[in-house]
């Protein structure tokens, strides 16, 4: 009902962001890419085209703010967020939930999971987590970074990983519902969100060390994955 709900207040705005898109190049506005979801099931993830065609094949599998492939428009697409509405259709469909571990490619990304992250395919990607949260500045930390993966695989990955098995251990309806008020609250305030990720994290009983990174008060250190040896 709040992807129904969700898609249909946003649909004057797809339509004219989707129009726009297509004027640019002449190419389709939605990008319709491979991810992995629950039970390591391919689904076709829908997001507006931000990037100029064909760029997934063409060089890192992630995404630096200053990456050439990102088109001029695409960039305002990115900074509010607006390609991800399209993923309320994913919801409908069942592939995704609201809230759950962001999904994931297979190149540069699940196959590069150890058994212990392999468990985060163990439930319903979603459109937004805690994660989404600390690293709505993803593309900023990789900027400038001369291999954008193995900064996100040092710095990104072992944290992302690390909230995403915290909340398939301690999931439930009420932590769902505050997990999409704090990545509202975000676009207002990120401190404030951030302390809002730190009172869940509290609650759950994180590590201190986890703690510190999502307060963001100094750049996230890198770490190894949950499940390899430090």
């Amino acid at each position: 009902m709040v992807s129904a709900l969700a898609l249909a207040l946003a649909s004057p705005l797809m339509a004219v962001m989707m129009l726009l898109i297509w004027a640019q190049d002449g190419r389709p506005p939605l990008f319709m890419g491979v991810r992995v979801g629950c039970d390591q099931r391919d689904f076709r993830m829908a997001k507006l085209r931000s990037m100029r065609p064909d760029s997934e094949f063409q060089g890192a599998a992630s995404t630096s703010r200053s990456d050439g492939r990102i088109t001029p428009l695409g960039r305002i697409v990115r900074r509010w967020k607006l390609d991800e509405i399209p993923q309320f259709w994913n919801v409908l469909r069942g592939d995704m939930s609201l809230v759950g571990p962001r999904p994931n490619t297979r190149r540069g990304g699940v196959d590069r999971y150890n058994a212990t992250e392999a468990r985060l395919l163990s439930v319903r990607p979603g459109i937004t987590d805690l994660a989404s949260i600390l690293f709505a500045d993803e593309a900023e930390i990789l900027d400038g970074a001369v291999d954008p993966d193995a900064l996100y695989d040092a710095v990104i990955r072992p944290w992302k990983s690390r909230l995403g098995l915290l909340y398939i251990d301690h999931r439930d309806f009420a932590t769902d519902v505050l997990i999409i008020a704090l990545t509202a609250l975000a676009a207002v305030s990120r401190p404030l969100a951030l302390q809002g990720v730190d009172a869940i994290l509290a609650r759950w009983g994180a590590s201190e060390e986890l703690r510190r990174v999502c307060r963001r008060q100094e750049p996230p250190p890198r770490a190894e994955p949950p499940g390899r040896p430090a």
